[in-house]
């Protein structure tokens, strides 16, 4: 049972939210104000002078005790009708009445009254613990003076209601307005009430809610939460006593405490400037952004052309924090992917504050560098130059032919070796800190991560330029075009995504060698730092083992999940009830996913993605209190237990939400729980609580009870 306990000066609200909260719940609930209302009614209604000076405080004592022993008293505890009635005659509002509201406190302050009156109190508690009550056994909400400290100082919820003595006298103003008699000025009710009890101060247990800036529906949901709270400690106890005969080690001990860590996903955004790294095909201009990460972050192979988009890095300097961009080799003159590459690290100059233009050394200056460096002028950002492969001293003399280019001095660096990186760094952010603006922000680390995945050329670059309303991907029919993820903040719906978009992730990966295995080692780590996964499958041919392993892959790294049928516009009727039967088939290990049919290259039914999206996460995040699993499980199990094994029939014990982020939970039961029995624990949990769009993970833990001594 719980008892929520409520008080509070007069204009809060705390009948009516008393009333409302009790009816939420199903409690019971006792207005204690009203039972001091029936005494003074009783009084005055027996003849007795409420004004006189004395006021013979022991007819009044006389006059409550006959109210409350002779049972000529009767209150209501459903919320809906919480009627008083003395001598079987309703007096709901008489004791409203304003000749009863400016003597309450009078019959209140005597001792004598109040001690009869808190008896009378604990005994309608005490009452609504009996199954035959009104509320089964459930609860009841009881208001008014001393509840929390003299009335029931034990309650689960006690909670001092309170707001600003201004905004009192206008709830109470406007209550009088409408027909509803009551004490004017509060702070004179204030003062005749502090003479005897003690309610403008929270005491030590009790929670202090101010609702001066809250609405009525506020208020309740405050409330709610609290009683919430208390039904899920009292429930935990309940059912963790289950385990008190039974053997649990350090680890059992710690999932019983129910520790549950909530992280914090608030997203914060650091304005930075944005250095670019351009240069023509294999001159290692990825080589030299690991060096300046310090990881090896960008695909890198000795051949022209494995960068391919632009990929933007969080980077730091000296202290100095900014955004690093590695694009594709430039040049000019080309055609198909090679020109989609070159307008890429275009469109990084032009996002860019400042750029490193890196050139070889060996080979000397060509004449696509000196295209370049007119490209860079015409684009009036400020230019180092990085001298790349003079790997010692006796090759300084190289540097000195490029003075030519009219970009300043040339610094000579080995990428490979990280010689000379310092002094072109500090030259770079010296350019980049004098810069007219700072173009980019930092990666926001609250922002939901999403990846897309999938085999090569399915479609994962189109859908990443569609959402982002622009080309920030390398898009060409060439299967395998991007090797790099690519970090890209995307707004969708008025919310910030940071979509990664990843390398056609292949089969037989032992099987692959240079740039594309360490693009599908990349893709594999981006679904590991991923939240959710967007699986891309392109409906407008068959779909393969190699597609069904890669959704596989995001769904064993426990990633929430959406599945993108891609050129879905593609498909006639014919192909439409082909990929339909493949659901019902080849899909049913993740039946509980999410389904978008859209066209990345139209952008038609892209629009659906966000709700997908946030119901997976949704979903990731989701936390089911102990109580009410526990209290499903055992339904669950009683309606259909274990099969029995060896002649004995495991029975589950207790069970925890262990973590979310996916949710994972722990079963603690008497004996091994069969994979057809936990799949029908899944089965039942998603139908009762969702879980659309994420995986579930359900883990036993098999106990025996402990040895007698």
């Amino acid at each position: 049972m719980i008892r929520v306990a409520i008080d509070g000066p007069a204009g809060v609200g705390k009948s009516s939210t008393s009333r409302a909260l009790a009816q939420y719940f199903g409690f019971a609930y006792l207005d204690t104000g009203a039972m001091y209302r029936a005494a003074t009614y009783w009084c005055l209604h027996n003849g007795i002078d409420l004004d006189a000076t004395p006021v013979d405080e022991q007819s009044i004592v006389d006059a409550v005790e006959r109210l409350f022993v002779e049972d000529h008293f009767e209150i209501g505890v459903d919320p809906q009708q919480p009627h008083v009635y003395c001598d079987g005659e309703c007096i709901d509002e008489a004791i409203r009445s304003s000749e009863v509201s400016s003597h309450v406190s009078v019959v209140s302050a005597i001792p004598a009254v109040r001690h009869m009156l808190i008896a009378a109190q604990r005994s309608y508690i005490a009452r609504e613990e009996l199954e035959d009550s009104f509320s089964s056994g459930a609860g009841i909400v009881a208001e008014g003076r001393d509840i929390t400290t003299v009335v029931d100082p034990a309650a689960q919820v006690r909670v001092l209601l309170t707001a600003r003595e201004e905004v009192r006298q206008a709830r109470r103003s406007g209550q009088s307005a409408q027909g509803t008699a009551g004490v004017d000025n509060v702070a004179a009710r204030d003062q005749a009430d502090a003479q005897v009890t003690s309610f403008l101060e929270a005491a030590d247990g009790v929670i202090t809610v101010d609702n001066s800036d809250m609405d009525f529906d506020q208020t309740l949901e405050t409330l709610i939460h609290l009683v919430e709270q208390a039904q899920e400690e009292a429930a935990y106890a309940e059912y963790a006593a289950n385990l008190s005969d039974y053997e649990l080690d350090e680890e059992d001990e710690q999932l019983v405490q129910g520790y549950f860590a909530v992280p914090d996903n608030a997203p914060t955004q650091k304005p930075v400037g944005v250095l670019a790294v351009v240069g023509r095909p294999n001159v290692g201009k990825s080589t030299l952004v690991n060096r300046i990460l310090g990881r090896r972050a960008a695909v890198v192979e000795d051949t022209p052309g494995v960068t391919r988009d632009r990929v933007s890095y969080d980077a730091e300097w000296a202290g100095t924090d900014f955004k690093l961009v590695d694009t594709g080799g430039w040049e000019s003159d080309v055609e198909g992917i090679d020109s989609s590459i070159a307008e890429q690290a275009e469109i990084a100059v032009r996002l860019a504050d400042a750029v490193i233009l890196v050139v070889d050394g060996l080979v000397g200056v060509t004449a696509s560098d000196e295209r370049i460096v007119a490209m860079l002028r015409a684009s009036g950002k400020p230019v180092t130059l990085a001298v790349n492969k003079v790997d010692n001293q006796a090759n300084e003399y190289l540097t000195a032919a490029f003075w030519k280019l009219g970009l300043g001095e040339p610094y000579s660096i080995s990428a490979m070796h990280g010689r000379g990186v310092g002094d072109l760094l500090d030259q770079a952010l010296d350019q980049l800190e004098h810069a007219e603006q700072t173009s980019g922000f930092l990666t926001p680390t609250g922002l939901r991560r999403v990846a897309l995945v999938g085999r090569p050329n399915v479609g994962k670059s189109s859908l990443l330029n569609q959402l982002a309303g622009e080309s920030r991907a390398v898009v060409n029919d060439l299967a395998g075009t991007t090797r790099d993820p690519v970090d890209e903040v995307i707004e969708l719906d008025g919310q910030d995504w940071l979509f990664i978009d990843t390398a056609g992730i292949k089969r037989r990966i032992h099987k692959l060698s240079g740039a594309e295995y360490y693009s599908t080692l990349r893709s594999q780590a981006a679904i590991e730092r991923s939240e959710l996964a967007l699986v891309l499958f392109d409906v407008s041919v068959p779909i393969s083992d190699q597609d069904l392993k890669v959704m596989s892959q995001a769904v064993d790294a426990g990633r929430a999940i959406v599945l993108v049928f891609n050129k879905w516009d593609l498909l006639d009727d014919f192909g439409r009830q082909r990929i339909e039967r493949l659901w019902e088939t080849e899909f049913n290990r993740v039946t509980w996913a999410q389904r978008v049919n859209l066209s990345a290259k139209t952008g038609w039914h892209t629009n659906r993605l966000t709700r997908a999206m946030n119901q997976a996460l949704e979903s990731w995040d989701k936390r089911i209190p102990t109580g009410k699993l526990n209290a499903f499980l055992g339904q669950l199990q009683a309606a259909h237990p274990h099969p029995l094994r060896g002649g004995k029939q495991p029975r589950i014990l207790f069970a925890t939400q262990a973590s979310n982020r996916p949710p994972r939970f722990v079963i603690f039961a008497t004996g091994f729980l069969e994979h057809g029995y936990r799949r029908y624990i899944e089965r039942s949990l998603r139908e009762e609580f969702g879980f659309e769009g994420t995986p579930i993970q359900i883990s036993v833990k098999v106990r025996e009870r402990k040895k007698r001594k």
